[in-house]
């Protein structure tokens, strides 16, 4: 079941919305405090944040700068006005950030944390059903640089689940918790290079048959020999294309 990390003060729009949605979704609420956050977030790892803005601004504030710095990888849905939403413009330039402006109806919020985790969502007069999508193949994508993370991830997280690290040891990590079905490494990183990391990963039994597509930024004949050297699934020149990309991947992952 997909966890949700209700942020808001405690009042009965909350309270309501823990109801509607804790028939389908684990739903822990947090006090609108940032210490509070921080501390429940030691505890807690959430698929999504939805944010009541009905409170303290500085508050909020904190909540939201936190949310960016340390879990970038957590889409966030915020409820309230558009006066409410105007204190915290840019975050919604980033994709990871959404409102819906109140008032909003049980139904609109239902379809819009749906749409955030991949679940399908039915609707029966007032009762809703929501169907986990469970067939989407697991996408690892390797970078030290998180704008080509957040782009990548934006490109294919509607076809693929996706996780992301930004080195090598991470990448391990994560896969030590969940394998993927195909991991996008970049070739060019600090400290533990993509040939390091690639090597790591051939020497583990349960990950070395795991299809490893290289990103490179650079071009030059030298390099991509270098690159093709090392047998790899695939490679493919940064900035990465969407649609070359999905092809890619889709001819490694069935």
């Amino acid at each position: 079941m997909k966890r949700i990390l209700l942020v808001g003060k405690i009042n009965d729009a909350v309270k309501g919305i823990e109801e509607v949605l804790g028939a389908s979704f684990h739903v822990q609420i947090c006090p609108l405090h940032v210490e509070a956050f921080k501390d429940i977030m030691k505890v807690v790892k959430p698929d999504l944040f939805l944010i009541s803005l009905v409170g303290s601004y500085e508050d909020q504030s904190a909540v939201f700068n936190t949310i960016k710095l340390e879990h970038s990888n957590i889409p966030v849905i915020t409820i309230g006005t558009e006066y409410e939403k105007k204190s915290f413009l840019n975050f919604y330039k980033s994709s990871q950030f959404e409102n819906l402006i109140r008032p909003v109806d049980n139904r609109v919020i239902m379809e819009a944390v749906c749409k955030r985790l991949g679940c399908t969502l039915l609707v029966k007069g007032d009762v809703f059903e929501v169907l986990e999508q469970r067939d989407k193949k697991l996408v690892l994508v390797v970078d030290d640089n998180a704008a080509t993370l957040r782009s990548i991830k934006e490109m294919l997280q509607e076809d693929y689940e996706i996780t992301v690290a930004n080195s090598g040891m991470k990448a391990l990590t994560q896969m030590g918790k969940k394998r993927p079905d195909l991991i996008l490494l970049d070739y060019e990183m600090p400290v533990c290079d993509g040939k390091q990391t690639l090597e790591m990963i051939r020497a583990d039994e349960d990950f070395k048959d795991i299809p490893v597509i290289f990103l490179t930024g650079v071009s030059d004949r030298g390099h991509i020999e270098a690159v093709l050297n090392l047998k790899p699934a695939g490679y493919m020149l940064k900035p990465a294309i969407k649609e070359k990309l999905l092809a890619a991947i889709k001819d490694k992952v069935k």
